[in-house]
């Protein structure tokens, strides 16, 4: 990569625009993966996820299992998203 693409590639991800893009697809993206692991745990083990960890009626391990789940989804969806997010704005610029 040269330094005229990196430069151009910075420009184009400081802008106040992208942030905001990027933010709103990161949102969007954990709030839809959320919503997918909340309705494959209740598939997989028949029972609500358990959303609050002071829930006498979860077991431990479960609140652990679920909490490291949604970590490991959530942050993949971040990912994902702000990824596909920097591709789309470097397509739209080679364009211009």
């Amino acid at each position: 990569m040269s330094e005229d693409t990196v430069s151009e590639e910075t420009e184009e991800t400081d802008t106040i625009g992208f942030k905001i893009v990027t933010g709103v697809a990161a949102l969007a993206a954990g709030w839809v993966a959320q919503k997918t692991l909340t309705t494959a745990w209740k598939s997989i083990t028949g029972n609500d996820a358990p959303e609050d960890p002071d829930d006498d009626t979860a077991s431990t391990v479960a609140v652990v299992i679920f909490a490291a789940t949604a970590g490991a989804v959530s942050a993949l969806a971040r990912v994902i998203a702000t990824r596909s997010v920097r591709k789309v704005a470097a397509r739209s610029a080679a364009r211009r």
